[in-house]
């Protein structure tokens, strides 16, 4: 093999396995787990104990097929989705963003958004004046 090819060899072949190496030792769970889009608070898969600390299964429950409606929070809702699929668009934002089935979400009050439902919804909900 020629010098030329292997160096280019080396520099294409190192990063990659340095990329793979680190990739195998990062946590199955990443830092991103709870982050905040447009005012609204996303944890995904919240671990049961903290459910059961909440109270969440005696949290009222909504279900509702796909629809597309404007809604206004009175009061700040916190909701935890067992399944299911919905588009938010908050007024006043460019963009949207989906929760889904195992998302725990915190929508402060006074918050306009249309909610999208793509997917058939079963939550459980909390609200806080």
């Amino acid at each position: 093999m020629k010098p030329s090819v292997l160096r280019l060899s080396l520099l294409v072949l190192v990063p990659l396995l340095l990329s793979l190496f680190f990739l195998a030792l990062m946590p199955k769970e990443t830092a991103m787990s709870t982050y905040e889009v447009f005012g609204v608070k996303i944890e995904k898969n919240p671990p049961q104990s903290k459910l059961t600390e909440l109270g969440v299964s005696t949290w009222n429950k909504w279900e509702g097929g796909p629809t597309k409606i404007p809604w206004s929070f009175k009061e700040e809702e916190t909701m935890y989705l067992l399944e299911g699929k919905v588009r938010v668009t908050v007024e006043g934002s460019v963009g949207s963003f989906e929760i889904g089935g195992g998302d725990l979400v915190v929508f402060p009050k006074g918050m306009n958004i249309t909610w999208e439902v793509i997917e058939a919804v079963k939550k459980h909900y909390s609200l806080k004046e």
